[in-house]
């Protein structure tokens, strides 16, 4: 694996209060007794169970980072509802370097992060566009899937830093591995990735170290280990016989 180019590792600079919530997800258990995570890839896939930690974390990464906690670049400053964790005030973000470029993509607030997007070309209409780094067009007149891909292809540039959380939540396979094209064009000019994933697909990618999380901890495996990738090569492999176990009544 080829050295990160921008963060090489995150470490944990002080005590979650016991009374925090966070004391309960399995990846910040792992942060306080390890006390730090390291990253040895340009491309970093976190994956792992519902409830596991994936998104805190990564939004912990974006917000250390700079980036606005529901999405968008460091220059977005909108909030419509404010549920991020304090996490990232008690990370701190190691750097070989600083980016260039960046931008924090998180499913489930995007359509929040396009609409922040067209308000600013209303405000600044002296200026050139917003919309013009995004195809001219607006992200709402997009399908949901389409929107993303014309924001990775249109937006994301070279020796940039790009959190992705979830992103396959409103893509096709295809459309997923036309992303994987897209992740090693840029991260062929520089860029890093780290993502937040449940799909096997975006799991392939060649240079990708996967982080698995778990209420064991975090560990780096292999695609082929997860266990999203067993039970859906298994479901895939027999449909009828998973049908069969999980249909099964009781007795």
């Amino acid at each position: 694996m080829s050295e990160p180019y921008f963060i090489d590792r995150i470490k944990l600079k002080s005590s979650v209060p016991d009374d925090s919530y966070l004391k309960s997800i399995p990846a910040v258990k792992y942060l306080e007794k390890a006390k730090e995570l390291v990253f040895n890839s340009n491309v970093t896939i976190f994956t792992g169970e519902n409830g596991s930690g994936k998104s805190t974390l990564i939004e912990a990464i974006a917000v250390a980072c700079g980036f606005n906690p529901e999405g968008g670049t460091k220059n977005y400053s909108f909030s419509t509802n404010s549920t991020h964790s304090g996490l990232w005030e008690r990370i701190t973000v190691s750097r070989k370097k600083r980016e260039r470029d960046g931008y924090f993509l998180r499913a489930e607030s995007f359509y929040n992060a396009a609409t922040y997007l067209e308000d600013l070309d209303k405000i600044e209409c002296a200026a050139p566009p917003v919309l013009n780094s995004y195809g001219g067009k607006s992200l709402h007149c997009r399908s949901h899937g389409e929107s993303f891909m014309t924001l990775t292809e249109t937006r994301f540039g070279s020796d940039g830093l790009y959190i992705l959380d979830e992103p396959e939540a409103a893509l096709s396979p295809m459309k997923l591995m036309r992303l994987l094209v897209r992740i090693h064009e840029l991260e062929q000019k520089g860029s890093q990735f780290i993502i937040a994933t449940h799909s096997p697909i975006l799991m392939t990618y060649p240079s990708a170290e996967i982080l698995e999380l778990s209420q064991s901890g975090i560990k780096s495996v292999d695609y082929s280990e997860t266990e999203h990738y067993v039970l859906t090569k298994r479901f895939l492999e027999a449909p009828e016989r998973m049908y069969r176990y999980l249909f099964e009544e009781d007795g």
